[in-house]
């Protein structure tokens, strides 16, 4: 059998001495809260920066896409998912179970991106009011932590039926 001969130098030594005493130092900075930095002077429902403390777990959600809310409806139409503001509760509500599974609320998302097919009915423009009107249900008001926030307008997702995916980052110590 052959043995293996591991030399420990001095630095690794103190390093090692060190370690449990940089640790509790540590603890002292890393039981920094998760910090929402506001717009200034806006009361726009996002937060325009979100810092995360090194004690925080930081959770990745995939991108969520709206349920059928008409099954009667042809599956890869826009009536069988609705409208903008529809498709985003819809998405949304998949989006607090998925995080509530995880013993998570909509109030630990700390990053949200949304991306938005033009609406038909909006002259292809993204439905910006729909998706506000239901995004305001879970952000802002009686849920005052707001995420980090990009809306994009897309050419299109992967059913011709839907007008929203979101994808969510969550954090929480």
């Amino acid at each position: 059998m052959k043995q293996t001969t591991i030399r420990i130098f001095p630095a690794v030594l103190m390093s090692r001495a060190l370690l449990p005493l940089a640790l509790l130092a540590g603890s002292a900075a890393g039981a920094q809260d998760i910090v929402r930095h506001k717009i200034p002077g806006s009361d726009f429902p996002i937060a325009q920066a979100v810092s995360v403390g090194p004690a925080a777990t930081i959770h990745f959600i995939s991108g969520q896409v709206p349920p059928v809310v008409d099954k009667a409806a042809p599956p890869e139409s826009l009536a069988a998912y609705g409208d903008t503001k529809l498709q985003t509760e819809g998405v949304l509500k998949k989006i607090k179970e998925v995080l509530e599974s995880m013993k998570l609320s909509m109030g630990d998302v700390v990053k949200m991106q949304v991306f938005l097919v033009g609406d038909p009915a909006k002259g292809g423009r993204a439905d910006i009011k729909g998706f506000m009107d239901a995004y305001t249900q879970y952000f802002g008001g009686s849920q005052p932590n707001l995420p980090a926030r990009a809306v994009m307008q897309v050419a299109a997702l992967n059913s011709p039926g839907w007008l929203v995916e979101i994808e969510v980052v969550a954090a929480k110590k």
